[in-house]
């Protein structure tokens, strides 16, 4: 193994263990319906939702899952 491997292995793990635990960090779309009625009235409610921790965590998790994409392919064919 090569040293580029190793780093790029040790870079993949970093990412994949932080997708990981970015997605479990996310609440619930969906609680039934009484999330249902509450969600509307939440989502009427919040201005700044955008600003939120579970919406930068959103934003967050593409990024992340495509950057362990790239990384997986890049390994492959190293």
């Amino acid at each position: 193994m090569t040293a580029l491997h190793i780093i790029l292995s040790v870079l993949q793990l970093i990412v994949g263990l932080s997708v990981t635990s970015i997605v479990l960090m996310q609440s619930g779309k969906s609680a039934g319906l009484s999330g249902t009625i509450s969600g509307g009235a939440e989502t009427f409610l919040s201005k700044g939702k955008a600003k939120t921790w579970d919406e930068k965590l959103a934003k967050m998790t593409p990024w992340l899952a495509g950057a362990f994409i790239v990384l997986t392919f890049i390994l492959h064919f190293v």
